[in-house]
């Protein structure tokens, strides 16, 4: 087969990060539970990597793309996507990539209150056990691609789902002084392909985040205005708690973000 990138996980930042590619002249397979929902002009291969390992062995791609989903969000549902069905996946490949990224999460990094943004030195101190797998699954992909990039998330909004806005509209906003991170669906896919594509080799791990964390009853607030609903509770700057995180690691290499804030991102997704 010709496909010079693999996607191990092909659902909507998958997907996105696969198309992006796609556009730039690549041949991209992508492994999914249900080949078919692989939009085209990706190739879909039909592999459940909780169960079996794929049959890799026509392929040799120069970038590997892991941004896998786990369903529910338990600590046995995590082990067997991220980090056994990665491991599935990686192991049945002929020969190691030029370059990988495994897509992971900013829920490894603790919880705690910090005077100035966290970046990429401050440890993982995962608080569950779905953060822990994410953890294993982040060690396990440097065993088998030691040149490869850890891409950890925050949280991401821009696709389908709607849980925030329904919440906003149905009045359900609880700590609106806790401190939030986020990223938009099309950035975080534009950050996947800059770290494959972009001439210097990336550093093992970034944070991929926006430009602003935010309290949660300031976006809530915002949301509110645009829907026409009713006011949340106010965000006290003082009562601020939890995690702020920096992008500055990624922001250098090149990449930034087209939704700098929850502000433009939301706006776009409400208008």
């Amino acid at each position: 087969m010709r496909a010079d990138v693999l996607l191990v996980g092909a659902g909507d930042l998958g997907a996105a990060v696969g198309l992006r590619l796609a556009d730039l002249g690549h041949d991209v397979l992508a492994l999914r539970r249900d080949a078919a929902r692989v939009p085209p002009p990706l190739v879909g291969r039909s592999v459940d990597l909780t169960r079996e390992a794929p049959d890799l062995s026509d392929v040799r791609p120069r970038f590997v793309v892991v941004a896998l989903t786990a369903r529910p969000r338990t600590e046995e549902a995590y082990r067997a996507t991220y980090v056994d069905g990665m491991a599935r996946a990686l192991d049945a490949l002929p020969e190691p990539p030029e370059r990988a990224v495994l897509v992971s999460s900013t829920a490894v990094h603790p919880s705690h209150d910090l005077p100035d943004l966290e970046d990429e030195s401050v440890p993982a101190a995962p608080a569950d056990g779905p953060g822990r797998m994410l953890l294993l699954a982040e060690e396990a992909f440097r065993d088998r691609v030691p040149h490869g990039t850890v891409l950890r998330l925050s949280g991401l909004y821009g696709g389908a789902s709607t849980r925030l806005l329904d919440q906003v509209r149905e009045g359900r906003i609880t700590d609106p002084h806790r401190w939030t991170n986020r990223i938009h669906r099309q950035d975080a896919a534009a950050a996947v392909v800059h770290l494959l594509t972009m001439p210097a080799t990336p550093e093992p791990l970034y944070l991929g985040t926006d430009d602003e964390p935010a309290q949660l009853g300031a976006v809530a607030a915002h949301l509110a205005t645009l829907l026409g609903a009713p006011a949340p509770p106010a965000a006290d700057p003082a009562q601020g708690h939890g995690k702020r995180l920096s992008n500055a690691r990624l922001r250098a290499t090149g990449w930034a973000p087209a939704y700098a804030s929850f502000r433009e991102g939301y706006t776009r997704l409400t208008s």
